[in-house]
């Protein structure tokens, strides 16, 4: 009888990350079930850039908010992601004209995960409209085959002084449904990405619903009172913002 114990130094580390650690080998290979972990995770990721939002569904889920399906110049998904320009440019014949004017467009756009969208995008926003009350908020633009510069002309079309862009965000082999904001002040069409403020890694084992909706709104308020984000606008809201579930803080 063997008396040899199988001691894995990584396993508690493994509780607190998603990411691959301690992996271990099978002779000169990895285990077979870290390779059809990865391959899983592979293929998850790869379903959501490939995949669709169902903006019909989103809309019911945001009524009785208004919202304005708005498509980007890229009119599939395989000209959306072979094409990265067309999808930063909304398609005109759905934009509204010049007319009512606001402080504050949201702009959910599909991006590169379909899943973000479909699982986060609604909660962010509900969350972020409590902490906004008071001011003047625009229909909701629902941007298909939409990249985060599509939301500039968009918002702007609106009358808009500060967009805010949720986003699916590139999915990792970790993380297939991360959200991201991007905050924006007076949005328009040549807009460069040092201008605007972004708050990504929301998901359920990364940034929480209000925790996002806390520093979202702070950024939106801070622009609208400097009338400035990007680079010179520094994010410092950080009383009251709660640790993903199940993370220590380290101090």
């Amino acid at each position: 009888m063997s008396n040899s114990v199988d001691f894995d130094p990584f396993a508690r580390f493994r509780s607190a990350t998603r990411a691959r650690i301690g992996l271990g080998r099978a002779g000169d290979a990895m285990p077979t079930q870290a390779v059809l972990e990865f391959q899983l995770a592979h293929a998850r990721a790869r379903d959501a850039v490939h995949g669709e939002v169902d903006f019909e569904k989103l809309a019911t889920a945001l009524a009785p908010i208004e919202t304005v399906l708005v498509h980007s110049l890229a009119k599939d998904r395989a000209t959306y992601l072979t094409r990265p320009d067309l999808g930063r440019m909304p398609d005109s014949h759905d934009l509204p004209a010049p007319g009512k004017t606001y402080e504050i467009a949201f702009i959910i756009a599909d991006g590169l995960s379909a899943a973000a969208v479909e699982r986060h995008a609604v909660s962010v926003y509900e969350a972020t409209v409590r902490r906004l009350g008071g001011f003047s908020v625009a229909p909701v633009i629902l941007g298909k085959q939409a990249r985060v510069a599509f939301g500039d002309e968009a918002a702007a079309a609106f009358g808009a002084q500060v967009a805010i862009v949720l986003i699916g965000e590139r999915p990792g082999l970790s993380v297939p449904d991360s959200l991201g904001a991007y905050i924006t002040f007076e949005p328009r069409k040549g807009r460069r990405d040092s201008e605007r403020n972004c708050i990504s890694n929301i998901h359920d084992d990364g940034l929480s619903y209000e925790s996002a909706a806390e520093k979202i709104s702070w950024l939106v308020k801070e622009a609208l009172r400097l009338k400035l984000s990007g680079v010179d606008l520094k994010e410092n809201a950080v009383d009251g913002i709660s640790l993903p579930h199940g993370a220590k803080s380290l101090t």
